[in-house]
């Protein structure tokens, strides 16, 4: 039977890795992750996991760590947010590409400055090129979810890179949610005991981790990490349906609301969609034919899967709650009109920059959005292609 629980989704992150029982962690608290180190710490003091927490004195030490004990053979997670995600960027290209499947939970939350600890996703998004899988969450219960899934596909021999599980700071992980868990020995069979091939601590089969690449081998090492990521879309889709088996709860590259007939649509991550699938229920009634698109695997990105999903809508909006500073747009922007171009369709698209800093983002100014796209539905004049939404002149 299921556990229902009421978490907020910083404790259901620390209750799928009590459930998981790590190896190691290593983390530096900052807010608003601090509560995910704080949880799991009182687990290990209280005897209720054989986990090794490391207190270090920074979140690049954080990641330093983790690679050195994920390289080792030592299953390993930490948590970070914003400018301690930040800290660590140095070192999160190295862990993908010494293949080490480090999982980190991720709590977005603004990149300053100005001094903002509210959320967005460009602390996430400042990352997107670093070799990491990339989940995101729209919910505690899929934050819960996405984190189990995680090790699965980070592990998998086919993949064997790092992967970072992404929830909306304060809004997700404050708030507390109703919620399943699944029972403890379940999360423990699903997510097995991790067995690495190769470990820098199995003497009989000697290993160098961080070797100088040279010209010679560089560009094969690189070309060998991308594959890894390839592959991880469709590891990701087999540990969904695996997931559905135990838990009842089926999960695919993105989710689909309402869009089979959508004329207007929104492309959306993280728990704003909660807010815009409330906003096309209105619109349903309306008779307005409107619809959602929300993104759960960002990197790899699935291009050519959301293409399909999205070739029959009129006009499309993209939210991006991340500025790209090119003049252009978002990241997600970049990423959507570059699959639609590639895939022939012609929908036109609007990029729309919204909810930086913890701004609100509300029903309404959705709705405003899917104002826009039919208005030039009915004019032909699609104007200004890169939007703010919400903001003051």
């Amino acid at each position: 039977m299921a556990i229902r629980e009421r978490l907020s989704g910083n404790e259901a992150i620390a209750t799928a890795m009590r459930q998981i029982n790590p190896d190691v962690m290593p983390a530096f608290p900052i807010t608003p992750s601090t509560e995910i180190p704080q949880y799991f710490s009182s687990y290990v003091a209280n005897g209720q996991v054989d986990t090794v927490f490391v207190p270090v004195e920074s979140e690049h030490s954080a990641m330093s760590a983790c690679i050195g004990s994920e390289a080792a053979g030592a299953r390993t997670i930490t948590a970070t947010s914003s400018a301690g995600f930040a800290y660590m960027l140095e070192m999160l290209p190295i862990a993908a590409s010494y293949r080490v499947p480090v999982t980190l939970a991720l709590v977005n939350r603004a990149l300053t400055g100005p001094i903002n600890i509210n959320c967005d996703h460009s602390d996430g998004m400042s990352a997107r090129d670093c070799g990491w899988i990339m989940l995101f969450a729209e919910n505690n219960q899929e934050a819960y979810d996405n984190y189990i899934q995680a090790f699965r596909i980070a592990e998998h021999k086919d993949v064997r890179l790092p992967i970072m599980v992404c929830q909306d700071g304060f809004i997700t992980s404050h708030a507390v949610e109703n919620i399943e868990l699944l029972e403890d020995e379940k999360v423990k069979a699903f997510v097995g005991e991790y067995e690495p091939e190769e470990y820098l601590l199995n003497a009989g089969t000697p290993l160098a981790v961080g070797p100088y690449g040279t010209p010679a081998y560089y560009m094969e090492a690189k070309r060998a990490q991308a594959q890894a990521m390839i592959n991880a879309k469709d590891v990701a889709l087999e540990v969904a349906k695996e997931f559905a088996e135990v838990s009842g709860r089926s999960y695919g590259l993105f989710e689909e609301y309402k869009l089979d007939d959508a004329d207007f649509a929104l492309v959306i991550i993280g728990s704003s969609a909660g807010t815009a699938k409330d906003a096309v229920d209105k619109l349903r009634e309306q008779g307005i034919k409107a619809g959602i698109l929300k993104i759960r695997l960002y990197r790899p990105f699935p291009a050519a899967e959301i293409a399909a999903a999205l070739k029959n809508v009129k006009v499309l909006a993209v939210m991006d709650r991340a500025e790209g500073m090119s003049s252009q747009g978002g990241p997600l922007g970049y990423d959507i009109k570059a699959a639609l171009y590639d895939a022939g369709a012609s929908v036109k698209v609007i990029n729309y920059i919204y909810g930086l800093g913890g701004r609100d983002v509300t029903v309404e100014s959705l709705t405003e959005v899917f104002n826009d796209l039919q208005e030039v539905d009915k004019t032909g004049n699609i104007g200004d292609t890169y939007r703010y939404l919400s903001v003051r002149d």
